[in-house]
């Protein structure tokens, strides 16, 4: 008996995995990433949002602190979506929405502001949404998975924009390591931004080269 049980329990044909539910922790966390975006950008644009007052410099300290957490929800939810199969389409698009409104609405605060030079954040927004249009465009011919460049486009932003955000600009006494603070900061914007525009055109290229190859495939 327990020879037949086992021999039909091999023979048996596995159970089809259900897909995951949209309501999973990774989906949460990428929709809280989305409902702190205007909490931040209200925090960043309130009063002056100079840092010139204490209630100022409060105000620029949560929005740091907001983006913060919005940041550490980006990386939570891919790696909980991975590690625990919790990928859905739900996420595959809310995700990128949820980044792109998140760094969109710093660059476009701080530009606002006056401490950040529109073109940065114009040639980066532009990048960012207009490889977003590229993936949607190839996406007939297969995934366009992220490269290792891009991963390091989204740090690098992500550490500029953390260290644009602090208070360091209020500085009336010209604290020495204010301004050195300050200089780390451009430096650290102006490689995200080389980073930004090299990363964008070779998704160009790779998009041109994943449609060309899909169509040498078609008969």
């Amino acid at each position: 008996m327990s020879g037949s049980a086992a021999s039909g329990g091999s023979g048996a044909e596995p159970l089809p995995v259900p897909p995951p539910s949209v309501w999973n922790i990774a989906n949460a966390l990428t929709m809280l990433r989305i409902l702190l975006v205007p909490v931040f950008a209200w925090l960043l644009l309130r009063d002056s949002g100079t840092g010139d007052s204490p209630d100022d410099v409060t105000s620029r300290l949560l929005a740091t602190a907001a983006f913060t957490v919005a940041i550490i929800t980006d990386r939570l939810d891919g790696d909980l979506a991975r590690k625990h199969n919790l990928v859905t389409n739900f996420g595959k698009i809310a995700d990128p929405i949820a980044d792109k409104a998140l760094t969109g609405a710093a660059f476009i605060g701080l530009s606002l502001l006056g401490e950040l030079a529109w073109w940065v954040t114009i040639v980066v927004l532009i990048r960012e949404w207009g490889v977003t249009a590229l993936r949607f465009w190839v996406i007939r011919y297969g995934v366009m998975p992220a490269s290792r460049g891009g991963k390091a486009k989204t740090v690098l932003q992500a550490i500029a924009l953390g260290l644009y955000l602090l208070p360091w600009h209020a500085n009336p006494e010209g604290h020495w390591y204010l301004t050195l603070f300050h200089w780390t900061a451009v430096v650290v914007m102006a490689a995200a931004v080389i980073v930004t525009l090299v990363t964008g055109l070779d998704y160009v290229g790779r998009a041109l080269r994943l449609r060309a190859a899909a169509q040498g495939r078609t008969p």
